[in-house]
């Protein structure tokens, strides 16, 4: 743990800023995950999906498929083998690296995707990018990445 010398307190508007972002988060996540259980997925589980469609060959070694959903590999491993019981996923060694195992999106899991997107889009177009103005979801998104940078 960091040493901390002299605590900065947000002030009164940080700390509603603050407040708002983690209820919208919660808000957004419920409704994305109420979204999906029609079709018997949770977001973590649509989110592997979508990297592997996007993947050559809709497959990816699991390490880097951790690292693009930031998710440690334990936590990956015990969805993916979830979604394996469900047929979503397969797993299948890495050629010329015995260690690597890479993740596959089967065609069950293809066609459950293409299904299940445009509803997902449409919820994620609901909770967020409708009710906010298009300029301000410009700042959310420079906003974001500037909280990306500044932890990568």
């Amino acid at each position: 743990m960091r040493k901390i010398e002299e605590p900065r307190w947000l002030t009164v508007e940080q700390q509603a800023v603050w407040r708002s972002w983690l209820n919208a988060v919660n808000v957004i996540q419920e409704y994305l995950e109420s979204a999906l259980r029609e079709f018997d997925l949770d977001l973590g589980e649509y989110e592997i999906m979508v990297h592997l469609s996007e993947a050559p060959d809709h497959r990816l070694r699991m390490s880097e498929l951790a690292d693009r959903l930031r998710h440690s590999r334990s936590r990956l491993t015990h969805t993916v083998t979830r979604m394996e019981r469900q047929g979503l996923v397969a797993r299948t060694t890495c050629p010329g690296d015995r260690r690597g195992v890479i993740a596959v999106l089967t065609q069950t899991g293809w066609e459950l995707l293409v299904q299940a997107a445009p509803y997902h889009v449409q919820s994620v177009r609901e909770a967020l990018v409708d009710p906010i103005d298009p300029a301000d979801f410009e700042a959310l998104g420079r906003a974001m990445q500037a909280v990306v940078n500044a932890r990568s």
